[in-house]
């Protein structure tokens, strides 16, 4: 892919500049209709609570820790833990119920998860919550009505990155109980996998204040889930040269795991995940395939 084909993103002048990080790693300023899509997804979102059987859970103690599930029609179902992005500093889970008509149709129940946001949370503790909410889910899932054996997990962007992390946990040290494979699959779409670029990029230094450690301890590109977690991964065809590094950097890096790519041609950064809610796009299909749903 050019001067992204190898990281940390050198080129043979150099590191590559601060604007030029921005200008790869922001798609906001890639796409100018962007709050077009952030307006319909929260209009969509609050029709879609109005039209699914839905309820509020927290899952943790602070006001961030909380998770919205909408349960499949059946007992026993798989469940899907959506993961939302925005950079780690915006969004909620409230924008992403629109993905719950499909899902629940298709008799997948599925978890929206919150966590806190930055400059006031940082990103080592919503990992932290991530694990919270997997956890919290699990022993949660039969009552329920969902199948604790069926736990599979997504996220977009920064949500792509959290979903990546969780793949990646040894549950059983975590914490006493919790089966290795608590997390049976993923899909990571748009995902951030190697945060060093991120650590110089101006239009999040001062909201992620990421010094170089904290983005080596942070990247999922560093870690090797201890065992075959499948991993289906998904970018848009219209995003950046930057998002497609970071797509194809995590199927190299954890190859034991990787389960597919699933081609978005015509799709930006936002266009994506319209498509996690389509009954008829290849992204959802492939999210039921992972499930065996």
């Amino acid at each position: 892919m050019g001067r992204f084909s190898n990281p940390p993103f050198v080129r043979e002048s150099g590191l590559i500049s601060a604007s030029e990080l921005d200008s790869q790693y922001n798609p906001r300023g890639l796409v100018p209709d962007h709050q077009d899509y952030l307006l319909g997804w929260a209009q969509r979102s609050a029709a879609a609570r109005r039209q699914v059987a839905w309820a509020h859970h927290a899952y943790g103690n602070s006001p961030a820790e909380t998770l919205d599930l909408f349960p499949a029609r059946h007992a026993g179902a798989p469940l899907f833990m959506f993961i939302h992005g925005g950079y780690w500093r915006a969004l909620d889970r409230r924008d992403f119920s629109f993905l719950a008509p499909a899902f629940v149709e298709a008799g997948v129940s599925l978890a929206v998860v919150n966590y806190g946001l930055a400059p006031a949370v940082r990103v080592e503790e919503m990992v932290r919550q991530m694990l919270r909410a997997c956890t919290w889910i699990w022993r949660n899932a039969a009552r329920l009505g969902a199948d604790p054996g069926r736990i599979h997990i997504g996220g977009h962007s920064a949500g792509g990155h959290l979903a990546a992390m969780m793949l990646a946990a040894q549950w059983s040290c975590y914490q006493a109980g919790l089966p290795d494979d608590l997390v049976r699959g993923g899909l990571a779409v748009s995902g951030l996998y190697d945060l060093a670029p991120l650590a110089r990029a101006p239009f999040l230094r001062d909201s992620l204040q990421f010094s170089g450690e904290d983005a080596r301890r942070l990247s999922p590109i560093n870690y090797r889930p201890a065992r075959r977690v499948p991993l289906l991964t998904a970018v848009g065809g219209l995003e950046s040269a930057a998002f497609q590094h970071q797509n194809r950097l995590i199927r190299i890096r954890w190859r034991h795991c990787f389960a597919g790519d699933v081609a978005m041609p015509g799709h930006h950064h936002f266009s994506i995940v319209d498509a996690l809610g389509e009954p008829d796009s290849a992204l959802f299909s492939a999210a039921l395939r992972l499930m065996a749903a």
